[in-house]
């Protein structure tokens, strides 16, 4: 494999560390914390700007993992129609199910993202600090956070089988 396949990859891997480390980080380390802050107009600000900081850096980094990742296929000889994405042989290999595994889950963690960061996270933000609508939009913010920390697990289960050649 060339020298620009090992970058790119390595590109990918530290994108994939990052986004997904930081999800865990928010959500072992950071929410919690954030959920101690007294009064509720301190934590709802704290909140929204930690996810205005984490979103800019999180959507650059699924950016860059989106663009690696279609080099990688590039480098591997799976961005061909003939023979790998056209053949339904190939995807009943367990590499082909490793693929359609983590293109299906990088779909759905890109629809659960964009719903969590420009819909739901949003509009808790607008919402009076505390009442119960605004610790409604809360839950179901992070309840799609833990979907997509989920979601990444997937991925990188699925990453590891594509790398491992099934």
């Amino acid at each position: 494999m060339p020298v620009m396949y090992y970058t790119v990859v390595t590109i990918h891997v530290l994108a994939a560390m990052f986004w997904l480390g930081s999800m865990f980080f928010l959500a072992v380390i950071g929410a919690p914390l954030l959920r101690t802050i007294e009064p509720p107009e301190m934590r709802q600000r704290l909140f929204r700007d930690l996810g205005m900081r984490f979103r800019t850096a999180g959507w650059i980094a699924i950016a860059v993992l989106l663009i690696t990742g279609v080099f990688n296929l590039y480098y591997r000889g799976w961005l061909h129609w003939d023979g790998v994405l056209g053949s339904s042989a190939f995807w009943h290999t367990v590499v082909g199910h490793a693929l359609a595994c983590k293109l299906i889950a990088v779909t759905a963690m890109l629809l659960v993202s964009g719903i969590h960061d420009f819909i739901l996270g949003p509009a808790a933000g607008r919402l009076e600090a505390g009442s119960p609508s605004a610790l409604a939009h809360r839950r179901h913010a992070a309840h799609l956070a833990r979907a997509n920390a989920a979601l990444g697990v997937i991925i990188v289960i699925a990453a590891v089988v594509l790398t491992r050649g099934g």
